[in-house]
C-alpha cells in the first residue's frame, strides 16, 4: 500500500479514532508532539503546539468514537420516529390515527413508498416547484437545485414520483455508493434531467447529512485534512465520501468492474463522472449542474475540484454552475484560490447560499487553529462568538414569529407543519440550528432578493443568482 505522503505530497493529517484508548487521548491533550501517536498519522514535523490545537483533535476523535458506538441506537430512534411522523400523515393525525388503530382500519407506510417522508423531508413537505419562476428566469436554476437537493433525502420511488408526476422532468436515478474508508454505502446522489430547458439540463444532486445517520456525522466531524500539491489543503472526511481511493488517492481513472471473489464497490465521483461521459456524448447540447444541502454542497464542490484536478475540460465546459445550500467549509484558503481561478477560467457559476445564522456553514471553525476558509465568507463567520450571542437569540424568536406570518404575507405555499414550528422552539436554545433546514432555502431561493436573510456567494463575480 502506498503511503499517505506517497499519495498526496508532505502534508496530511489522519485521525484513527478506532485505534484511540483513553489513554491515549489523555496523553495527546499534554504533548504537541502527534506523529508517534498510533491513532494519528502525520509527518514528524507536524506538531500542536497550543492546547487549542491539541482540544480541537481531541474533541475530534471523542465524537467519532461517540457516534461508532451509538450508531444502531441512533439509527433505531431515527426509523421510529419516521415510522411514526408517518403513521401521524397517512392516517390523517393523531386523533384520526388512534381512531384507526382502534377499528382496525390504520394504514401502515411502507419505508420504500412514494408516500414516505425523511425526517428531512417531513419538515418541509412541498414537492412542486413554483410555476411563476421559468426556465429562463435568473432564480429557476437556484431554485431547481434547492428542490432536487431536498428531494436527494427522500427514497427512490418518492423522487421518482416526484420528478415525473409533480415536475414533469426525467429521473436519472438514485444512486448510493462505497466510502473505502469506513467501507459502507454511506454516500447518496440523484440524478435529473430538465429537458424543458433552453439546453437540455441534468442535475446532479447530492444527499446531505442524515440526522440519525451515525456514519454521516463522523464524516463531518473528521477534520483529518490532506493537502494536495499546488492545489492546497482539504478536508478528509468529505474526499473520503466523494470516493478516494484508499490505496491510491485520486487516480484519474479506476476499474470499477467486478473481480472475482471481491465485492462490486461503485465510488461517487468515479461512477457520477461516466455516467455524465455518457449522457453528455448523447446529447450534444446538454449541460449539468451539480448541487446540494450540508454535506451534499460539500460533496458537489469537490466534485468539481476533482474534476479541475484530473483536466476535464470538456467536462468542466458542460458544467454550468455549482448551487450549494448551507455548505461546511472543505478546504484552506489556497484551495479556495485555486477554485477560484479555474471556475473563472471555465466559466462555471458558484452559488453558495447561507441562510441567516444557519451554524453549519460556519464549520469547521475558522480561526489560526484550523485553516478552513469558505471561498468567500459571510458575517459572523464563526458560529461559536459571543458577540453575535445576543443578536442570534433575537433572530431565532423573529424566525419562530415570522413563520407564522409569512403565509399571510407570501401565500399558503410557506405555511409550515407543527414539526417544523418545533424546530424553530429549539432554535431559542440552539441558535442557528433550524436555520440549516431546508424549508427555508426552499423559501429564499423562491423569494429571492427579496429576502434580506439570503446571503450568497459567487466566486466570479459576488452577484446574486
Amino acid at each position: 500500500m502506498a503511503s499517505s505522503e506517497e499519495l498526496f505530497g508532505l502534508n496530511y493529517l489522519l485521525l484513527k479514532p478506532q485505534e484511540a484508548s483513553a489513554v491515549d487521548l489523555g496523553r495527546l491533550l499534554f504533548s504537541s508532539n502527534l506523529n508517534n501517536r498510533g491513532f494519528i498519522e502525520c509527518p514528524r514535523e507536524i506538531e500542536a503546539r497550543e492546547f487549542r490545537q491539541r482540544w480541537l483533535l481531541f474533541i475530534s476523535i471523542v465524537a467519532q468514537k461517540v457516534l461508532v458506538a451509538s450508531r444502531n441506537s441512533l439509527k433505531n430512534v431515527g426509523d421510529t420516529l419516521e415510522l411514526w411522523l408517518n403513521l401521524l400523515s397517512s392516517n390523517g393525525g393523531l386523533i384520526r390515527l388512534l381512531f384507526k388503530f382502534l377499528t382496525g382500519k390504520m394504514k401502515t407506510p411502507e419505508r420504500s413508498s412514494a408516500a414516505f417522508l425523511s425526517v428531512v423531508g417531513i419538515t418541509d413537505t412541498r414537492v412542486d416547484l413554483d410555476k411563476t419562476i421559468k426556465e429562463n428566469d435568473a432564480k429557476y436554476k437556484g431554485f431547481l437545485s434547492m428542490m432536487a437537493s431536498k428531494l436527494a433525502y427522500e427514497n427512490e420511488e418518492f423522487v421518482s414520483n416526484a420528478v415525473q408526476n409533480h415536475w414533469d422532468m426525467e429521473f436519472l436515478g438514485s444512486h448510493s455508493f462505497w466510502n473505502d474508508y469506513q467501507e459502507l454505502w454511506s454516500t447518496r446522489a440523484i440524478i435529473v434531467q430538465d429537458s424543458k430547458s433552453e439546453a437540455n439540463l441534468i442535475v446532479v444532486a447530492f444527499r446531505g447529512t442524515e440526522p440519525f445517520d451515525a456514519d454521516q456525522w463522523r464524516t463531518d466531524v473528521d477534520i483529518s485534512w490532506y493537502e494536495l500539491p499546488n492545489v492546497g489543503r482539504i478536508h478528509a472526511g468529505f474526499m473520503k465520501a466523494l470516493g478516494l481511493q484508499k490505496n491510491s488517492g485520486w487516480p484519474k481513472e479506476i476499474d470499477q468492474s467486478s473481480t472475482s471473489g471481491e465485492p462490486h464497490h461503485f465510488y461517487a465521483y468515479y461512477t457520477i463522472r461516466e455516467k455524465l461521459r455518457a449522457m453528455l456524448e448523447a446529447e450534444e447540447d446538454a449541460k449539468f449542474i451539480l448541487t446540494g444541502h450540508s454535506l451534499g454542497g460539500a460533496l458537489a464542490i469537490l466534485f468539481a475540484a476533482v474534476l479541475t484536478m484530473h483536466e476535464e475540460e470538456w467536462l468542466l465546459e458542460k458544467l454550468e454552475g455549482v448551487y450549494t445550500f448551507g455548505q461546511p467549509r472543505v478546504g484552506d484558503n489556497k484551495f479556495g484560490e485555486f477554485m477560484k481561478d479555474k471556475l473563472r477560467k471555465y466559466d462555471v457559476r458558484y452559488m453558495r447560499y447561507v441562510y441567516c445564522n444557519d451554524v453549519v456553514p460556519r464549520v469547521p471553525y475558522d480561526d489560526q487553529t484550523l485553516f478552513f476558509k469558505h471561498f468567500e465568507e459571510e458575517p459572523n463567520k464563526n458560529y461559536f462568538s459571543l458577540f453575535w450571542v445576543i443578536p442570534k437569540i433575537l433572530n431565532a424568536v423573529w424566525e419562530l414569529i415570522r413563520g407564522f406570518l409569512i403565509p399571510f404575507i407570501e401565500g399558503r405555499d410557506y405555511i409550515q407543519n407543527w414539526f417544523m414550528t418545533i424546530f424553530r422552539l429549539v432554535g431559542l436554545i440552539i441558535p442557528g440550528l433550524p436555520a440549516h433546514l431546508p424549508t427555508d432555502y426552499v423559501n429564499v431561493t423562491r423569494l429571492g432578493s427579496l429576502n434580506k436573510s439570503l446571503e450568497l456567494q459567487n466566486s466570479q463575480d459576488s452577484k446574486a443568482d
